[in-house]
């Protein structure tokens, strides 16, 4: 864990180092972190388009406030906007907006990765590279890179702590389990999913994991927008439908592929009447606050941590790279296929987080205060 939180840390350092060094878009080629034959860019008069889906969820204000500051710190001129509360049109006109406005680069977090074809096209048309950022934009040879996590690595943690929690190596079971995914417009579900059955389909296949409501394909776990709500209703519908219950059927596991999705679950299961003494294991991701105090309180499990952070501090040096006209660092050509052929990415490590680590986690590298994580009296 040590080394991991190193590397985490470890590349957002690289950035500020590159800050340091002057000359606006800095000094450092950022595949070796030697000195570039090439001019440095100058941050002055360079302008970058960062449009992040919705202000309503925690770590998209994360992640724009992040990459606004970093850029920034690098002398460019950021354009960041919010594309209201997940609204498509909204986002497509404020991207067509930063390409009339003379932006070099776009970095785009899409709502649905399959509704942006043209606009990017657009900005290809225009000479502007686009970062695709932490969701895959479909159907566009416009997407020049794509920065994101280990997707599939997030899915198959959150399966290996259900297997290690219950120890399915070792017991017989039955242990009955239920699934939340994300929304079905974002292609990341597919390695979500997939990662996480990846590690637990062998032992629904052996009986050892049941699923009772017999609802185990992705469209049938899939949850809208992330919705806590509609997550919550999903969950209200199977409490009812199966008899989940303290006193009831037993719930072993709830599999939620992030914490917007494991709130909802969570509020459903405390409405029921279970306690933290009671609770079904919660899986989750992103170390949402709300999330990091339900760990707190023993009613959700853990959470994949996505250092913004990092992502951020990622693109930063792609952009540099970019605008300085030399190849950003990748370490993946083979796995994101966005219809047109794969589409160069840098994957950044996620990292388990539980009541036993968060402190060293999110306190200690101040991504969080302790204040921000206490539950209100």
């Amino acid at each position: 864990m040590k080394k991991k939180l190193f590397s985490i840390l470890l590349v957002i350092a690289m950035v500020f180092t590159l800050s340091a060094c002057g000359g606006g878009g800095g000094n450092n080629e950022p595949a070796s972190n030697e000195p570039s034959d090439q001019p440095a860019a100058s941050g002055e008069n360079l302008k970058v388009g960062v449009s992040m889906p919705t202000q309503s969820l925690q770590r998209w204000n994360q992640d724009g406030s992040n990459m606004k500051q970093q850029l920034e710190a690098q002398g460019y001129e950021v354009d960041l906007q919010y594309a209201g509360d997940n609204d498509i049109p909204t986002q497509v006109a404020q991207l067509e907006n930063m390409i009339s406005t003379g932006c070099q680069v776009l970095v785009i977090a899409a709502i649905d990765g399959t509704s942006l074809t043209n606009v990017v096209d657009s900005a290809k048309d225009a000479g502007i590279a686009v970062i695709a950022y932490d969701r895959l934009i479909m159907n566009t040879d416009g997407v020049a890179y794509y920065a994101t996590f280990d997707n599939t690595l997030v899915g198959r943690m959150q399966g290996e702590y259900i297997r290690d929690t219950l120890d399915l190596d070792n017991t017989s079971g039955p242990y009955n389990l239920e699934m939340f995914t994300g929304s079905p417009d974002d292609n990341n579900i597919v390695f979500f999913f997939g990662g996480a059955l990846e590690v637990l389909q062998p032992y629904i296949d052996s009986g050892k994991l049941v699923v009772p409501s017999g609802q185990t394909e992705r469209d049938q776990c899939a949850i809208q927008s992330w919705s806590s709500e509609i997550a919550q209703s999903r969950m209200e519908n199977l409490i009812a439908a199966q008899g989940y219950g303290p006193n009831g059927t037993k719930l072993d596991a709830v599999l939620c592929s992030n914490d917007s999705t494991a709130q909802g679950v969570t509020t459903a299961l405390k409405n029921a009447g279970y306690t933290a003494d009671n609770f079904p294991i919660i899986t989750g991701q992103d170390c949402d606050k709300p999330s990091v105090i339900n760990m707190k309180q023993g009613t959700q499990s853990m959470s994949v941590f996505k250092d913004t952070r990092t992502l951020a501090a990622r693109v930063v040096l792609m952009v540099d790279s970019i605008l300085k006209g030399t190849e950003p660092e990748l370490n993946d050509t083979e796995t994101y296929d966005n219809g047109t052929g794969v589409i160069p990415s840098f994957l950044c490590d996620p990292v388990v987080g539980t009541i036993d680590n968060y402190k060293e986690l999110l306190i200690d590298s101040g991504y969080y205060t302790e204040a921000d994580v206490t539950p209100e009296e």
